[in-house]
């Protein structure tokens, strides 16, 4: 009987699909469409691979998968964006006030 032996330690299998260069497009194209944008790197999960949330000075956001955390922060410096860890930063209040006013007045969005 096998009772006591250890279990081999299986990878943990992500679902989600890697990414690739739209994701990146999409990224730049809300740099150049919004003043004040700041990058926020969210750590790799169980569910999805590492992703970036781009936060304008108004509150909008958009968030799309990268390649790797060391990607991210070249990829912010080379287009000259500051890039915090949001496990250190957290989300800043004007992202929260603005998916409050959407939900308050979806008609505008």
């Amino acid at each position: 009987m096998a009772l006591f032996r250890r279990r081999k330690r299986v990878a943990a299998v992500s679902r989600d699909r890697a990414a690739d260069r739209a994701d990146l497009d999409h990224l730049e194209n809300f740099v150049r469409t919004r003043r004040g944008v700041e990058a926020f790197l969210e750590p790799r999960t169980t569910v999805t691979e590492t992703t970036v949330m781009l936060i304008a000075d108004d509150g909008e956001w958009t968030r799309r998968r990268v390649g790797s955390p060391d990607e991210a922060r070249r990829w912010a410096h080379k287009i000259a964006i500051p890039i915090y860890d949001v496990r250190l930063m957290g989300y800043p209040q004007r992202m929260r006030d603005y998916n409050e006013r959407r939900k308050r007045r979806p008609e505008l969005f």
